[in-house]
């Protein structure tokens, strides 16, 4: 239980004694029944465990220790600069984007769930660290990794914000997890921007949804055909995107850039070929969402810009944000980020720039009644 939840818990106990004192011993037995079911509540929305944390540095798998060296001689590795951006999580395999800096060569990641030591482990570049240095040709380079997902069939989705110094044009990368070969590489026709994005398995194709950093519109793309087109989404530039379930109405979540404001849109008009899709206002949040999530059973998660907590909301019923995760005193403009694996499993990761521990992975199991996520796209 961290330290929000005790704390909130003992505001909770101060309340309940005052509220005794107040009525001079005598209180109401529903006033006990909703404290102590307040509590419950309290309790059981935490239930994450810690899986890694780096305290401070971190590393790459390198070919040799001389390949490490001369990495941190020339200053292109610094062991300091980790921040995780993006997750995804497939078998028993984790994958991270991080923010690409000087001192950050390698921006995609793979690393066991699991470890038989609590010593966080080193990261492999993927799907090799060749793909990553080819200095030679670097518009056939994963130059910026960003937004991650993976399909039903083990397949890794990787958004590629491109190089507009050399004129490579953003990509979208697909490699099959089974034996970690690229199986496509789509480039778009513009660079930079890309964010996040969500997988849309249908019997007549497979598409993807893209959202990127301020334009009024998203980018659909079409596995079967490799094509890709421009939706225009009027009066809502977008940042976060979000699906909901396999159900007949399936609802793309658009979170706006600079605002706290959700919308949504109907995926059977992109499906189809559209080339507007007019938002419908749902609510408002406490916050910018950057990040956006939804699982099996309708729950929408929301990593919030700024701020220590992340959200969530019930997408069956009336807009209603619930905070359902807190880390005291986190103080960054990017704290979370969170996928689920294909047994439900919601993983996140917490980062603080200025702390020790710097990077925490932990995990929840959102207790799955009937069929579970089959991907990591929920």
């Amino acid at each position: 239980m961290n330290f929000i939840i005790v704390e909130v818990f003992f505001k909770c106990c101060s309340s309940f004694c005052q509220q005794i004192k107040n009525s001079g011993g005598m209180i109401s037995p529903f006033f006990v029944a909703i404290f102590f079911l307040g509590l419950s509540s309290l309790v059981t929305a935490i239930n994450f465990t810690l899986v890694y944390e780096w305290p401070d540095e971190w590393d790459y798998e390198w070919p040799s220790e001389a390949n490490r060296t001369q990495a941190r001689r020339d200053g292109s590795f610094k062991p300091e600069y980790l921040e995780a951006r993006y997750m995804a999580v497939y078998g028993s395999r984790i994958f991270l984007s991080l923010k690409k800096n000087d001192g950050v060569p390698v921006s995609l990641v793979s690393f066991p769930t699991s470890s038989a030591t609590s010593a966080p482990p080193k990261l492999t570049p993927f799907p090799s660290l060749d793909i990553h240095l080819n200095e030679s040709e670097k518009c056939n380079m994963i130059n910026r990794a960003e937004g991650l997902q993976v399909d039903s069939v083990g397949r890794l989705w990787v958004l590629d914000w491109g190089n507009s110094l050399f004129n490579c044009s953003a990509k979208l990368w697909i490699v099959n997890l089974n034996n970690n070969e690229t199986e496509l590489i789509h480039q778009f026709s513009f660079t930079g921007q890309m964010h996040d994005l969500v997988i849309d398995e249908t019997p007549n194709g497979t598409f993807a949804y893209i959202a990127r950093w301020s334009d009024v519109n998203i980018v659909v793309f079409s596995l079967e055909r490799n094509e890709s087109w421009i939706v225009d989404t009027p009066g809502v530039e977008v940042l976060s995107i979000a699906m909901s379930p396999k159900v007949e109405r399936r609802q793309l979540y658009l979170g706006e850039l600079y605002s706290d404001e959700l919308y949504s849109i109907s995926v059977a008009a992109l499906r189809n070929g559209t080339r507007t899709a007019n938002p419908e206002f749902i609510g408002k949040w406490t916050g910018t969402p950057y990040r956006m999530l939804v699982d099996n059973h309708g729950t929408l998660f929301a990593a919030i810009l700024s701020e220590n907590y992340a959200s969530s909301w019930n997408t069956s019923q009336p807009f209603k944000e619930q905070r359902f995760h807190e880390v005291a005193e986190l103080d960054y403009v990017w704290s979370f980020t969170f996928a689920l694996d294909q047994n439900g499993t919601l993983w996140m990761t917490e980062f603080d720039k200025a702390k020790t521990p710097k990077l925490r992975i932990v995990k929840e199991s959102l207790e799955c009644s009937g069929s579970c996520p089959k991907n990591g796209t929920a």
